[in-house]
């Protein structure tokens, strides 16, 4: 099947054969038919154009990703042969070999040197794909600055502004969901497919979505560090503009969820910013919480900051303490009086520095911030997300057995910060 090839590649297929068992070999052969019965090629060949239906990538990335996976040949067709050396390198090779595929896949300009063009390219693609026509609008200005957020989180650190593999690396970092997003691209489009899912905002009818702070790509982006599950549904527990800038509502409102929430926050400076929360928001005198909680940039650059396991601390809920030791409000990272993130229970202000519990830089343009708008999302987890004492979201053992238990997950799918 497919066309005739040198001894090279037929050596290529077959070591590349391997790394797939006897199904889903079968399975790929199958959907390779179906596929070349489409492009009307006498089962020899996928065409761009059906290869781009099946596997709905938009834009620029589409072509690209043909290209590579066709290995570089202009023809236009793609054989099965193809297929599964890409598929091979791409999903089952080692991690050199996929951070080189994707770097490859990132310079869409095909010219060696990635550049923020090639970002810009790869953007404008994943909105094409992804996004709903109300999120992205018509305004083109409105789209240039959804874009410039995530471009302004990238570096170039080579000569002629061009990304190394290790700036690259460092962005996929700060904006997982785009690194899910190109890491699988040659999966079955289904709606679990990692980097193509968008949460769903649940709110009020009556609420003008305009009034929100976190809008659909940012969701998106905040979602890239969560897990299928968590990213599947979120609703609005808390809104200052609507149900008043008081910590003590913000309290009452987020206590009737049981799972973890995500605080945004827009300052008087127009930045935007926040973070996840995986434990509930209890009073406490001293920090607590775990590895899966994150603080994040929305704008002016979208990025996202993991625990770096430096200290334990995470998440702080000061309620009622009369010490100046124990500030009152929430936070976190750092250390009190010095947090990654803070706001007082006056909710009139707060600070953010940078810290080491999250290896994260101010969030604003100023240390000491007065909230424009307060948000609180809280994650809609189905019943079944439950562990064996029946408490949904709540991690079990000391915070230092639980930090040990995550960071060794994040190790093994590769996300850990890049700090590592």
């Amino acid at each position: 099947m497919g066309n005739a090839q040198s001894p090279a590649t037929d050596q290529r297929f077959i070591a590349a054969s391997r790394a797939f068992s006897k199904e889903e070999l079968e399975d790929l052969r199958s959907l390779f038919a179906s596929l070349a019965a489409q492009s009307q090629s006498d089962g020899k060949f996928i065409s761009l154009s059906v290869f781009q239906v099946y596997y709905g990538v938009q834009g620029a990335l589409a072509a690209r990703l043909f290209q590579l996976v066709s290995r570089g040949r202009k023809d236009g067709m793609l054989t099965f042969e193809d297929l599964i050396i890409s598929k091979a390198t791409y999903e089952r090779g080692t991690r050199d070999e996929v951070d080189d595929f994707i770097f490859k896949l990132c310079d869409v300009n095909g010219d060696g040197a990635l550049g923020r063009d090639d970002l810009e390219s790869i953007l404008k693609s994943i909105e094409q794909t992804i996004f709903t026509e109300e999120a992205k609008g018509s305004n083109s200005a409105t789209q240039n600055q959804r874009i410039e957020v995530f471009l302004n989180s990238a570096t170039f650190s080579n000569s002629k502004e061009c990304m190394s593999q290790k700036d690259l690396n460092t962005w996929c970092s700060l904006v997982p969901s785009v690194r899910k997003f190109l890491g699988s691209l040659l999966m079955p489009p289904d709606p679990g497919r990692p980097g193509f899912q968008v949460p769903k905002l649940d709110y009020p009818r009556d609420v003008d979505s305009h009034v929100l702070i976190l809008k659909e790509e940012f969701a998106w982006h905040i979602g890239g560090a969560l897990t299928q599950q968590e990213a599947e549904s979120w609703k609005l527990l808390y809104h200052s503009s609507i149900h008043g800038l008081s910590f003590n509502t913000f309290l009452g409102k987020i206590s009737t969820g049981e799972g973890p929430t995500i605080l945004v926050i827009r300052d008087k400076e127009g930045c935007v910013y926040g973070g996840y929360a995986s434990q509930p928001w209890e009073r406490h005198s001293d920090f607590y919480g775990d590895m899966k909680s994150f603080l994040f940039q929305l704008t002016p650059k979208a990025s996202i900051f993991r625990p770096t396991g430096a200290n334990t601390s995470i998440q702080w809920c000061g309620v009622g303490f009369s010490s100046d030791s124990i500030p009152n409000g929430v936070g976190f990272g750092g250390k009190p009086h010095h947090f990654g993130l803070y706001l007082s229970a006056n909710f009139d202000g707060g600070h953010t520095f940078s810290c080491t519990t999250f290896n994260s830089p101010s969030l604003s343009k100023l240390n000491y911030i007065t909230p424009d708008v307060i948000e609180c999302w809280g994650i809609q987890l189905e019943t079944g997300a439950q562990n064996e004492d029946n408490q949904p979201g709540v991690a079990k053992g000391t915070v230092l057995e639980r930090f040990k238990e995550d960071r060794n997950m994040l190790k093994l799918v590769g996300l850990a910060s890049s700090s590592d």
